[in-house]
């Protein structure tokens, strides 16, 4: 599979999942283990440009596409401008489910670069977050969408 641009390989068993290849395979630790249902979104990464759930899509799912997870969203060495968003509004809060946060706001900003607070909550509805709440999730996307906008 290609993961974060680069063509990667690694052993796994018809049963193992892609979040358990990239972190255990591939040493990307990025994509966070949570549920294992799918239910908390900490492990969404893109497949093909689309968020799925890593714990519960089969790495053989993933043979011949395109991954991108949280380790590539950064460019030349900088981070994504959400990744940037996160840090200045406060959204990382302790981190645990941000790379999901950051990998379905990733998705919601390629397809519609001016999402309302509303479009922004459904896209990031299947990520939760244990701390404190969304709204300063919300605002980081909000800031990065305005941003990604301007730098056009």
């Amino acid at each position: 599979m290609r993961v974060n641009g680069d063509e990667r390989e690694c052993a796994v068993t018809a049963g193992t999942t892609l979040l358990e290849a990239l972190r255990y395979g591939l040493g990307l630790t990025g994509s966070k283990q949570g549920c294992d249902k799918g239910d908390c979104g900490a492990c969404t990464v893109l497949l093909d440009g689309r968020p799925v759930l890593a714990c519960i899509t089969l790495a053989l799912a993933a043979q011949g596409h395109e991954v991108l997870t949280v380790e590539g969203l950064a460019e030349r060495g900088r981070p994504h401008a959400l990744q940037d968003a996160f840090d200045r509004t406060g959204g990382a809060q302790c981190g645990f489910c941000t790379p999901g946060m950051l990998m379905s706001a990733c998705a919601l900003l390629r397809d519609n670069p001016n999402p309302t607070r509303d479009e922004i909550s459904q896209a990031l509805s299947g990520n939760l977050c244990r701390c404190t709440g969304y709204t300063k999730i919300l605002e980081a996307v909000e800031l990065a969408a305005r941003e990604l906008r301007e730098s056009r």
